[in-house]
């Protein structure tokens, strides 16, 4: 299924080396403005970095070709399609015949019977998360003008941390700031050993991977539809369908199973002007599958990229024979310091799905 959505329903379309990729929006509330400066903002954040990345740089030229008139939606499905100009199909030979570890490849192979478009990973290469961007600033515009934000952090990048949120107070000058940066982290000056990590990485031909911490604030007590589409089950639903993404957990995840009831329970108390409040977050700001209006904590594993120039052993699926694989084309040694807008898409993108009636 490459369609998703309870309210608006998005359908992506296209692949990685085919001529466009594409994505529908069914639903959409008519007589919105597009933002186009913010679109771009966040392509351009996801687009690879000079010496940090992919040299495959994609200039991410969109084009909406229906369901707007003079640049507001009309209420019918706002087709946007993005072209892709930067791809080689030499770079992928045989990939059907000799599949890359810890790739879609072999799966996708099976799966399809073969006919499957393999080149550069198909339908399932990141390079498709730029419709993600494209669908989640949308959404972001809508949130925002209610007064929510979304916000992400390179939480850490192999064995670098950066410093966690304070999960009881996010303020909306930290996430701003976080979504401006083009390496998000509260630690700024982790920046350079990050940078020389990744340099190191490219050089030796291989990858890393990392972990991003995401918040979303100023949601409202009860948002989440019990029991399938709870907060939690749908916004896990949604990120795995970013490539690479390995693990996701609320407020304290894993570690609250060290943890006795009475250290970790998030006892409430009124503040000053009446409003509920809880004195810790350890679940994260959900309840229940519900929103409790503390900050929405989330934790996104994102493996080391599967494709690098090193030699591994692989099989042939034609001979079934055992064999190797030495990967060339233009690849990520990580993805890290570009994901940060796609998984903000995403919980944009849910977020906007859960309260559509109320915008």
């Amino acid at each position: 299924m490459n369609t998703v959505g309870q309210n608006i329903k998005i359908t992506f379309f296209g692949e990685s080396h085919s001529e466009y990729m594409g994505v529908v929006i069914d639903n959409i509330l008519p007589g919105i403005e597009i933002n186009h400066d913010l679109i771009k903002f966040n392509l351009d954040k996801r687009r690879p970095k000079i010496d940090l990345n992919t040299t495959r740089i994609e200039t991410d030229d969109y084009q909406i070709i229906a369901g707007i008139l003079n640049n507001k939606t009309t209420g019918s499905p706002l087709t946007v399609l993005i072209k892709n100009n930067q791809f080689n199909k030499n770079e992928y030979p045989n990939l059907n015949k000799t599949p890359r570890p810890s790739h879609a490849d072999m799966p996708a192979y099976i799966k399809y019977k073969g006919y499957n478009n393999y080149f550069g990973g198909g339908m399932f290469s990141g390079r498709l998360t730029a419709l993600w961007v494209i669908v989640g600033s949308i959404a972001q515009q809508l949130l925002e003008e209610k007064g929510i934000y979304v916000g992400s952090h390179i939480y850490s990048l192999y064995d670098i941390l950066d410093n966690p949120f304070d999960k009881n107070h996010i303020d909306e000058k930290l996430i701003k700031e976080l979504n401006n940066n083009s390496m998000p982290l509260i630690h700024n000056n982790l920046e350079s050993k990050m940078t020389e990590l990744i340099k190191n990485t490219i050089k030796n031909n291989d990858s890393i991977g990392g972990v991003i911490e995401s918040a979303i604030i100023h949601l409202p007590i009860g948002i989440g539809e019990p029991l399938f589409h709870s907060l939690e089950s749908y916004i896990s639903y949604l990120l795995f369908s970013i490539p690479s993404i390995k693990g996701i957990e609320f407020g304290s995840g894993f570690n609250i199973t060290k943890h006795y009831g009475s250290e970790i329970n998030d006892e409430y108390y009124y503040d000053n002007e009446n409003n509920i409040k809880t004195k810790s977050n350890h679940n994260g700001g959900i309840l229940g599958g519900l929103s409790t209006g503390a900050p929405i904590i989330i934790r996104s594993a994102v493996k080391p990229i599967a494709s690098i120039s090193k030699t591994q052993n692989t099989i042939n699926t034609e001979t079934h024979k055992n064999t190797t694989i030495h990967i060339k084309g233009r690849h990520d040694a990580q993805i890290v310091t570009r994901i940060s807008p796609v998984i903000n898409a995403v919980l944009n993108f849910a977020i906007m799905d859960l309260i559509y009636e109320e915008l």
